[in-house]
């Protein structure tokens, strides 16, 4: 219509075509988004459903597949991570068959409007397709490698988030931080090459106007003349092939790439081997699976493999008209008969092993009989098979050969207390109905009476994750009193009385195991043999075999010395009963605080959730984190450049249309003139080739630019994200590793792990291509206004309303997104700690049947998030389709207002430039505005990230050059507390009061206390784990003018808990790998490894399964032991070392202290009082005061002493003992003095 010259289209048909274009535009905002919601509807529910199945999964997985193959982080990453993947893999994948279907249609269109030259562009563009196919590809094995490698990162951290304590204690942090660095380093590496894959695709979309550039240059040379009709058309097609193919289309091979990996990565897991199925209920019919003749179901549904069941009399019938179906009678190796009368256990020559071949771990039994009224103790040494012979019976080890009966439900307390986030009367309950008689009675029989009174909010105070505000005896006591309220007829207590004092453990036996259970079968696991005197059953194992059974009596009169298998120090075997009962008491006499009291009531501290916009504090902060200006205004000056030659090729077109136009109407006019005018006509038209041939290179040369411009830009852009990536990753690592143990003890697991996973995930990936499209939206909008502009200046009123509207739509959207996406990552952290929690207590749960109540806790966290993101994309769809709409509005006008201008002066091509860029807008506008409010929910990670990196931190590692000791401090381990107060937080209660006294170098000092006496708090204030008023000074030397690192590395630590993490045995001795491998074996001997490390593969190179769960309790605490002394420190602390160790090992560890440390300084916390009675001193702790500090034999003769109390409480006998071992130290004691 505004060629010039044309009268072919009149107006009222250009208002038809005008309306046109309007409706079509508005036909594809009307179906399109309905269309993507129902798709992110079906990726939320395979995402939620694949969650679901992981989980369940886990809850199924054998004990030795999580311990081996360390699974732990990979279950997290897979559900914070990988199922992610689906929400936007399903948008996509339509985009897969669309793409290719509408460059055949748009293909056959262009070829009609310009011919052979059609063709050449429509090659060029479709010749990308094989390439996008390959990067495709590439992107599909760098997700692979990326996706393992953060499982690795994300399961180093979460074993770093379980064992910071002893991290800080032996001040390896370094250490740790070099190891995640290594790790990390590989993961940017694998995420290099698919950002630089998504580089190369983002770099396409200039492949249109290349193919536009092909087309018009080759319909030029045909001797053809462009007109705007044939460059809007075409340009139209083009814009559309490069939406279709050059952008959803390599989005769409990536994101179904990266969601294919995902479904093989939960494939992957799905197929992992489970906890086999070798159980079956006694009254069970069995049928044969048709489909699957190694299969057999029960008719409770259950299905077992038939490989691990002894087949007899099977009877071939009928069964409901299929004769394809066999009834069976089996002999399974397992057989739960929840029925029978007959209550019991019944073993007959069962061998199991934790792996094949594993003759170290082999448990054999050739005959056990447990009858109901019957109580029976096993004791044994460490890594005897105690605790595995208990699961066996629980169905969680496989059993080789022979066969187990288990008439009766079954209860279990494990000796490592299982405590979920949540209150201590939940513990308890826990899956069981609330019976307010029977739970206020396990509470008195448990002796939880005292510590729920002394609690600020009694039984529902929250215990926070892994228990950690409660001490190890309230953990014990707890993990007890959930497995005694569960009515069952078969209890299995593995070793609960370790972590309490004689006092308390004196009751629980007798009131809670004698009395409570007289009448059902309880098997017992404990070290405290004063117990075993009227027990009828004991069971004596050794390397898993049983080495003798009977009663006391009986064994005592097979000359079956308990006491050479284990004694304490003190102990002289001997065959004299009467001697052996007197000696007998001396083996475990705890003194009555088994705590570790860190907290004076169960805090957990809400997750932090920001409000408003987020802060422009948060941008500097990502920018920043690139450490380099000049990077970012480079990066500025290529996006601002790119853009300016995309939309100087966008006029210049038109400029060269206009040009064309006009020429091809002068030859019109020129073929009629006369033919004098020939040498003038022959001069302009040469002139005009000349002019055309300067279009063209000028043209090219524009096009090469953009080349090289774009493809610098793309790959500048993600090489600086990643570089920003990184660095904000090894800060919010270094914030969280310095930060303070409170920090630590109020935040659950899964709340941490979410930042390293899912927040760290995000900022590696969607947050640069968020930004990278909010940065190229903004700058294609301000150069499609200024364009439009440049059209007609009219244009700016309503582009200014246009303005209006979007930030009016985007500025409510963008206050419920932000916090809809901010609700939706609060709401993730429940279910990985849940996930977590799960994972820690895999053989509890399954013992007392929870699983469906854990799936149910499980699916209702998943509900809760999912409602947040699916309120997020019913924000996100409904933004998008307002702004589409509103888009087709200013389209209408643009379209419509050149026709009612009625401007004579108004170019085709011109007219055509306009309509094109602002059909452009569709989809484009709401992409971008979403992009840009996609932009602030991503910079929500980096918000996070940011809040981590800036935690309340730690005193400096570094002691300043003035304040530095020498190498040898502390040379004598002189400590000296000065008026010392501690307290865990600003706001909580004093736990340590005006501390003052000194402990001599070389002195071996004892401590003891009740539960919140501040024992454990002194550790605290020593290691300067936290803050403190006062003075505490080692060899004249005040350690708050010492960096942590100098400080903490010449105190030595046995710490009550024993940690290890994955890696070699040699990373957990040498972390810094300072040791030779003869100094390292030399310490194995002494601690008694040597034999058990040399029959593992490899040796010191060994691998060490998650926690060290290859290892037994008693193992990883010589493993501790080998450490201590390693480091050659003056100075060591016992922190209830052996309060979780069989006599033996208390014995070995015992006189490995005496002989290695006998120059140096040591502190113990005590928990069997013989540890502590040969003392040079013992320091009595009460409610954070020191109320006694002398030599136990001063103490104990002393009228109405604390300590004197505390032994006489552990009975007559073992009073008498204790008093004894104190007298002959004293007299040790008073001759060293002279």
């Amino acid at each position: 219509y505004f060629a010039p010259e044309q009268t072919s289209i009149s107006k009222n048909d250009a208002y038809i075509y005008a309306s046109g274009i309007v409706i079509c535009s508005l036909i594809p905002v009307v179906t399109f988004h309905p269309f993507i919601f129902y798709m992110f509807q079906i990726g939320m529910k395979l995402r939620l459903g694949s969650c679901c199945l992981v989980y369940n999964k886990t809850l199924n997985l054998s004990k030795s597949t999580t311990a081996v193959d360390g699974l732990s982080g990979r279950i997290l990453n897979i559900i914070s991570n990988d199922v992610s993947k689906f929400d936007i893999a399903l948008c996509f994948l339509h985009d897969l068959w669309k793409g290719p279907v509408e460059s055949i249609l748009l293909g056959y269109f262009i070829y009609m409007e310009i011919g052979v030259a059609g063709i050449i562009g429509m090659g060029f563009l479709l010749s990308f397709i094989p390439i996008q196919a390959w990067v495709g590809k590439k992107t599909a094995t760098y997700r692979l490698k990326t996706t393992k490698r953060t499982d690795t990162r994300v399961r180093f951290m979460n074993e770093i988030i379980q064992g910071i304590q002893v991290i800080k204690m032996y001040t390896w942090e370094n250490s740790f931080a070099k190891m995640i660095e290594k790790i990390r380093k590989k993961e940017i590496n694998a995420i290099r090459g698919s950002s630089y894959v998504r580089a190369t695709l983002l770099s396409f979309f200039m492949v249109s106007r290349i193919s536009i550039f092909l087309s018009l240059i080759t319909y030029v040379y045909f001797g053809n003349y462009i007109t705007a009709r044939k460059v809007f058309i075409v340009s139209s097609f083009y814009n559309i092939l490069n939406l279709s193919m050059v952008h959803f289309w390599p989005l769409a091979i990536t994101s179904v790439a990266e969601g294919y990996i995902s479904i093989k990565r939960v494939q992957e897991f799905l197929l992992i081997p489970e906890k086999k199925l070798q159980t079956i209920m006694a009254d069970d019919v069995v049928v044969r699976d048709a489909g699957d003749k190694n299969i057999v179901v029960a008719d409770n549904g259950e299905k077992i493999n038939s490989k691990n069941c002894d087949e007899n009399n099977i009877n071939h019938k009928e069964v409901n008209g299929d004769t394809s179906i066999s009834i069976i009678k089996l002999s399974p190796k397992r057989i739960e008969n929840l029925t029978s009368t007959k209550k019991g256990i019944y073993m007959n020559n069962v061998t199991a092993a934790w792996m094949i071949d594993d003759d170290e771990k082999n448990v054999g039994v050739e005959s056990i009989n447990l009858d109901i009224d019957e109580l029976c103790v096993i004791i044994g040494q460490v890594g005897a098979g105690k605790s595995t012979l208990f699961q066996v019976i629980l169905g969680e080890l496989e059993i080789n050969q022979g066969t187990i009966e288990v008439n009766g439900t079954i209860s279990y307390a494990s000796q490592e207390p299982w405590l979920f986030e949540g209150s201590i009367k939940n513990n308890i309950i826990f899956v069981e109905q609330y019976d307010e008689k029977r739970y206020q009675e396990v509470i008195k029989i448990c002796a939880l009476e005292r510590d729920i009174e002394l609690l600020p909010h009694g039984d529902e105070t929250i215990v926070g994750e892994r228990g950690i505000s409660l001490s190890g005896g309230q953990k014990a006591r707890v993990n007890l009193a959930r497995a005694i309220y569960k009515k069952a007829d078969i209890y299995l207590l593995d070793d609960p009385l370790s972590a309490v004092d004689t006092h308390v453990g004196k009751h629980i036996y007798e009131k809670c195991i004698r009395d409570y259970l007289r009448n059902k079968v309880c098997i017992l696991i404990t070290h405290q043999l004063q117990y075993l005197k009227d027990v009828r059953h004991i069971i004596l194992l050794n390397t898993g075999r049983i080495e003798a059974e009977g009663s006391y009596r009986e064994l005592c009169s097979k000359n079956v010395d308990i006491v050479q298998h284990l004694a304490t120090p003190d102990i002289t075997p001997t065959s004299d009963i009467n001697k052996f009962d007197k000696e007998f008491q001396k083996l475990t006499a705890p003194c009555p605080d088994d705590s570790k009291q860190i907290f004076e009531k169960p805090l957990e501290e809400k997750e932090t959730q920001q409000s408003g916009s987020v802060k422009l504090s948060v941008y500097k902060s990502y920018f920043k984190a690139i450490n380099s200006c000049g990077w970012i205004f480079f990066m500025f000056v290529l996006m601002f450049l790119a853009q300016a030659i995309v939309s100087g090729i966008d006029y210049f077109v038109a400029v060269w249309v206009n040009f064309e136009e006009n020429v091809a109407t002068l030859r019109q006019f020129n073929s009629t003139s006369t033919e004098t005018e020939t040498v003038d006509k022959d001069q302009q038209q040469q002139k005009e080739d000349e002019d055309r041939f300067y279009y063209i290179i000028f043209y090219s040369v524009l096009i090469g630019f953009l080349i090289y411009i774009i493809l610098h830009r793309t790959f500048t852009f993600f090489y600086i994200c990643l570089r920003i990536s990184k660095n904000l990753h090894d800060t919010m690592f270094r914030g969280v590793t310095r930060a303070t143990m409170y920090f630590f003890n109020t935040n659950p697991s899964g709340r941490i792990l979410n930042r390293f996973s899912k927040d760290i995930g995000a900022i590696d990936t969607a947050l640069p291509m968020a930004l990278i499209e909010t940065i190229w939206f903004i700058f294609e909008l301000i150069a499609i206004v200024i364009l439009v502009s440049i059209v007609s200046y009219w244009f700016l009123i309503p582009t200014a309303i246009m303005t209006v509207i979007l930030y009016f739509l985007r500025t409510i959207y963008i206050n419920s997104s932000r916090c809809i996406k901010r609700i939706e990552s609060l709401t993730r952290s429940p279910i990985l700690s849940h996930t977590n929690q799960t994972l820690q207590g895999l053989s509890t749960i399954r013992a007392l049947k929870a699983q469906n109540v854990l799936i149910d806790e499980f699916y209702k966290y998943q509900d809760t998030n999912t409602s947040s993101w699916y309120c997020f994309i019913i924000t996100t769809r409904a933004f998008a389709f307002w702004m589409d709409l509103a888009c087709v509005v200013y389209i209408a006008v643009v379209t419509i207002s050149f026709l009612l201008m009625e401007d004579q002066n108004v170019m085709g091509g011109n007219v055509g430039l306009a309509i094109t860029q602002v059909i452009g807008l569709i989809g484009m506008c709401q992409w971008g505005m979403r992009q840009t409010a996609e932009l602030e929910n991503q910079m929500i990670s980096v918000e996070r990230v940011v809040e981590y990196a800036n935690l309340k931190s730690e005193p400096a590692l570094e002691t300043a050059p003035k304040y530095r000791p020498v190498k040898k401090w502390p040379e004598y381990g002189h400590i000296q507390f000065v008026n010392v107060e501690l307290r865990y937080s600003e706001h909580s209660e004093i736990v340590l009061k005006d501390l003052t006294f000194q402990i001599k170098p070389k002195e071996k000092v004892g401590i003891v206390g009740r539960t919140g006496a501040g024992k454990s708090s002194i550790i605290q204030a020593l290691f300067r784990l936290a803050p403190f008023d006062g003075n505490i000074i080692i060899d004249d030397i005040d350690t708050k003018t010492l960096g942590l690192t100098d400080l903490r590395s010449k105190i030595s630590i046995i710490p009550q808990d024993p940690v290890l993490f994955s890696g070699t045995l040699r990373s957990n001795l040498d972390p810094f790998d300072e040791k030779s491998d003869e100094e390292l074996w030399n310490v194995l001997d002494e601690v008694e490894l040597k034999e058990a490390v040399a029959s593992f593969a490899g040796g010191l190179e060994c691998k060490m399964s998650d926690g060290g769960s290859n290892f037994s309790m008693g193992q990883r605490q010589l493993v501790c032991l080998a450490r201590a002394i390693l480091r050659r420190n003056n100075i060591l602390i016992l922190d209830e070392a052996t309060a979780n160790v069989d006599p033996e090992t208390d014995k070995l560890i015992q006189t490995t202290i005496r002989t290695k440390f006998k120059d140096c300084t040591v502190l113990t916390i005590a928990h069997r009082l013989h540890t502590i009675m040969d003392s040079d001193r013992v320091l009595v702790m009460d409610a954070g005061r020191m109320v006694e500090f002398a030599h136990p034999y001063e103490l104990l003769h002393g009228p109405g002493g604390h300590l004197r109390r505390l032994v006489d409480q552990t009975g007559v006998g073992t009073a008498a003992v204790l008093t004894r071992i104190a007298e002959e130290s004293y007299k040790t004691y008073e001759l060293s003095n002279k």
